[in-house]
């Protein structure tokens, strides 16, 4: 309303001309006609620029107005564009948000999957008890493997297998509970394959080192085995009667006496 104020003074001021002209010609006779005509043109003239500078300023106000609506168009289409390019970006946010989620669940879970799969490993790792022979001690899992498998080489006559296997296994884990069991039957093994020297070696590591173990009294009868077929008749002889009187209430010195007896 204030951008068009100008136009209506101007229209007012055409107006009071106007009223002068009336006035003028009302006073005409007052003139002579020389000075009417002169009044008359300066009148018009003003009349005219009055027309021409509200035309102008009318125009000018109108284009001001028009600039300022489509600049305010302009504007309104722009906060449009912001408000979508918003709601489109919220919209990618709560996609992405999302899809955190999911990726934050999965990796959730494959953590808990490994968490699971580490804790299973690590109780395989862990010693657990056994009993062989009479005795409970603790093992490993690898450990416990490898000695099973010797000793199933050894039972299925896979003697060359069962000796390097126990071999091994006393090089791995000396200090097992499986090792006086491991060197009788690595032992045993080297005596079906007529390594009668070794067999007596590992047949006295299992006796010195273990002196109660129950197998003691067969290694000595083992012993014996093996002088005997080395043709070594007096230390055979030696083992045997040792044995007998070390273990006289064994089945080995039974065994032992018999053997004595066709000695002599």
């Amino acid at each position: 309303m204030n951008s068009l104020m100008p136009v209506f003074s101007l229209r007012s001021r055409l107006a009071a001309v106007a009223l002068l002209t009336c006035s003028g010609f009302a006073a005409a006779g007052l003139f002579d006609d020389d000075e009417a005509r002169r009044a008359i043109l300066e009148l018009r003239q003003r009349i005219e620029t009055l027309r021409r500078e509200t035309d102008q300023k009318f125009q000018e106000e109108s284009r001001r107005q028009s600039e300022e609506i489509a600049n305010l168009r302009r504007a309104l289409l722009e906060l449009q564009n912001q408000s979508e390019a918003s709601n489109g970006e919220a919209a990618k946010l709560r996609g992405q948000g999302e899809q955190l989620g999911r990726d934050l669940n999965e990796a959730q879970k494959r953590q808990a999957e490994s968490i699971k799969r580490l804790e299973e490993r690590l109780q395989r790792l862990e010693p657990f008890k056994v009993s062989h022979e009479g005795s409970d001690f603790l093992v490993e899992a690898g450990e416990k493997r490898m000695f099973d498998a010797a000793l199933t080489s050894f039972r299925g006559g896979e003697f060359e297998v069962a000796q390097s296997t126990f071999a091994d296994f006393l090089g791995r884990y000396p200090q097992s509970g499986y090792a006086n069991s491991a060197l009788f039957w690595l032992g045993n093994a080297q005596f079906v394959l007529k390594n009668y020297s070794a067999a007596v070696v590992n047949f006295r590591k299992m006796i010195t080192r273990s002196p109660g173990y129950a197998r003691v009294p067969e290694a000595w009868l083992a012993i014996s085995n093996c002088q005997l077929e080395l043709k070594d008749l007096p230390l055979a002889r030696k083992t045997l009667e040792d044995l007998v009187a070390n273990f006289p209430q064994s089945e080995a010195a039974e065994i032992a006496k018999e053997r004595l007896a066709r000695m002599k």
